[in-house]
């Protein structure tokens, strides 16, 4: 496959992202909306909204021949799944407790993997507007601002008008590191002091679903420890936006990159730097 036609494929993905985004907001700004809030076996949320966003990112992702691997999909067994070495791997709506609780730290997820390996990825934030979109050997990059894409445009066309990442750093004392204050585990409270032995002043920020990776691949934080579960569609397009802006997320335990598609869908624990 040529590069140019892998950044038409991130094109589609990208405008699968937009729309989703849009008909994410329809229904989170919607006076008459209860979101028709279920609950899934873990007993996590699930609104009307994923499933309306999973099913535009699936009517844009069949124009291209890669399979989909999304939270809200049908779960392909792995003895089919195993075999594709090219696929997408989606979360329509990623924080779906913040849409809940309507603060607005909630994205569209969407990644290209190659081989285990994320190599492009599209994360779109509904109610900032903002979007991230990047391939492996191209860049990262962050547009803000932006609500939809013509049919017939191109990423080099969006590219021109976006930020390239990281951003360029302002010269900020502070280390910053990306922790949840509401969720901090003894592992990262631990992972943090040692940190503090290292670098004079520590600092962490905080927000929600794959932002925590955008907030590093941009060059606003440092690091983002993470010693508590998460699921590949949660972090396989913020991993490709690392990557593509020079950062990597690593195993916390073996250091080696995280990979895709394994027989299991929960990610090891993870740092991102």
């Amino acid at each position: 496959m040529t590069h140019m036609d892998k950044k038409d494929i991130l094109y589609i993905a990208v405008r699968a992202a937009l729309e989703a985004g849009k008909r994410i907001l329809d229904i989170y700004e919607d006076p008459s909306s209860d979101f028709g809030i279920e609950r899934k076996a873990d007993n996590s949320p699930l609104t009307v909204a994923d499933k309306a966003s999973h099913a535009v990112i699936q009517s844009f992702l069949s124009l291209t021949p890669y399979p989909v691997l999304s939270e809200e999909g049908r779960l392909t067994d792995y003895a089919e799944r195993k075999g594709w070495t090219t696929l997408w791997v989606v979360d329509p709506l990623d924080g779906t407790k913040e849409f809940i609780k309507k603060n607005g730290e909630f994205t569209v997820n969407i990644a290209l993997v190659e081989k285990g390996v994320p190599v492009a990825g599209v994360i779109y934030v509904p109610v900032k507007k903002d979007l991230f979109f990047a391939l492996e050997g191209w860049g990262a990059y962050k547009l803000p601002g932006i609500c939809g894409a013509p049919e017939g445009g191109s990423v080099d066309v969006l590219a021109k008008e976006a930020c390239r990442l990281p951003l360029q750093k302002a010269n900020r004392e502070a280390f910053v590191v990306v922790a949840s204050r509401s969720h901090l585990t003894p592992e990262t409270e631990q992972y943090i002091r040692g940190l503090e032995r290292q670098h004079p002043r520590v600092q962490t920020a905080s927000s929600g679903s794959s932002l925590k990776i955008c907030l590093v691949a941009e060059g606003s934080a440092d690091v983002y420890p993470r010693f508590a579960p998460t699921m590949e569609w949660d972090t396989a397009a913020g991993h490709a936006i690392a990557r593509a802006a020079g950062k990597e997320m690593r195993n916390a335990l073996t250091g080696e990159p995280l990979v895709y598609n394994k027989e299991d869908l929960l990610n090891p624990w993870f740092i991102v730097e």
